[in-house]
């Protein structure tokens, strides 16, 4: 739910990470999350412990079970602690050499085995450093190339209840998932978004700076999600300022904010709760028309209304001849309903809204028998 005015400031770009809430300097702009599958910081480095206490504890069974092998300089035998001074002096490369392998047996071991292991541990603990530096660049190179490529997008402005069921429809109907930009300004709301491989945009989106992180000027579709109509309101108000082509779709709670949201640039407009409180009314005399428009507002669970082009073999007939359940006619930026005189004669560039069954409830029938006929889950 986009809203609030905390969000300021400069934009810093972060990919699959996601923000610290108590970072002052960090909540005051607006950060980028690019989906991304990568290990927690603590778990790689408690990995890169572990594994440099195994290599340590592996030199240290090693030069013990042939301590005779060795000299000290200062007592003459080795001790189980001497062998983990000599195993951490000699895996750090200190050296100071006053233990020493003496034995020829002991001198194989480290030609063959310590020397590889201290290799090997100053490869782990050096990983570390570079694995952050390669991050970073990674990092940067993705977000320079996300922005280079991304247009004809789809920017939701929400990740709530509402935004993840319109980002749930645009998905059933086969919009690519990296073709949608999430912007919220809940640092926990939009690392879910990123987890589930969107990229995610931390900030207000009042705010042009913000809007511009998610490209919305090359943006094809704006969905504006706000929990609040006033927020709403402002935030269709800065994304036709900066795409003055796309197509805005908002929603509002209340009806009488509707026009102020088409007045500020809006092309469609669903009043949430009004829509809500009809159902609710068809429910309660009328369950099972209920039941369809409910199939019909849940895209690809089964009856679906789809808009589609005209074909040449219906141009000149009227809508009824359409074999498919045809309820409108889309003509230029008119929608006419099924009893509209201009659906008497189909004209070529028309498109049709037609009701078409998902291929899930075509199966049905089929496992009817083993399912009781329940239903798509």
């Amino acid at each position: 739910m986009t809203g609030g005015r905390s969000w300021t400031g400069q934009p810093l770009v972060k990919l699959g990470a996601v923000p610290s809430l108590n970072d002052p300097e960090a909540a005051g702009r607006p950060l980028v999350l690019l989906p991304s599958s990568r290990t927690a910081p603590l778990r790689a480095v408690a990995k890169r412990v572990g594994i440099a206490l195994v290599l340590l504890l592996s030199v240290v069974a090693v030069v013990y079970a042939d301590r005779s092998g060795y000299k000290d300089s200062g007592d003459g035998e080795l001790s189980l602690l001497d062998a983990f001074y000599y195993a951490t002096v000699t895996v750090s490369t200190t050296g100071y050499g006053d233990i020493t392998p003496v034995g020829d047996a002991a001198r194989f071991i480290n030609i063959v085995f310590i020397t590889p292991v201290r290799v090997l541990f100053l490869i782990v603990l050096v990983g570390t450093t570079l694995e952050v530096l390669a991050e970073r660049t990674r990092e940067d190179w993705r977000k320079s190339r996300w922005r280079a490529r991304v247009r004809d997008h789809i920017v939701v402005a929400g990740y709530g209840t509402k935004g993840r069921s319109a980002i749930k429809t645009l998905l059933s109907t086969g919009v690519d998932r990296g073709s949608i930009v999430v912007v919220d300004p809940d640092p926990r709301v939009v690392a879910e978004a990123a987890e589930a491989g969107f990229v995610s945009i931390v900030g207000d989106a009042t705010r042009s700076s913000v809007l511009r992180q998610a490209a919305v000027q090359r943006a094809r579709e704006i969905v504006v999600a706000s929990a609040r109509d006033d927020t709403a309101v402002l935030i269709t108000l800065t994304a036709r300022q900066l795409n003055p082509h796309a197509g805005i779709q908002a929603s509002v709670r209340e009806s009488e904010n509707a026009p102020l949201l088409r007045q500020s640039g809006a092309d469609h407009v669903v009043t949430s709760s009004e829509a809500a409180g009809r159902l609710l009314g068809v429910s309660t005399t009328q369950p099972s028309v209920s039941e369809v428009i409910e199939d019909l507002l849940d895209q690809g669970s089964g009856l679906d209304l789809v808009e589609r082009e005209v074909r040449p073999d219906e141009v000149g007939g009227p809508l009824t001849a359409v074999r498919e359940p045809a309820l409108a006619v889309v003509r230029g930026d008119r929608t006419l309903p099924f009893d509209h005189p201009g659906c008497a004669t189909l004209a070529a560039g028309d498109r049709l809204i037609v009701a078409r069954s998902s291929p899930r409830q075509r199966a049905r029938p089929e496992s009817a028998g083993a399912d009781g006929g329940s239903g798509a889950s």
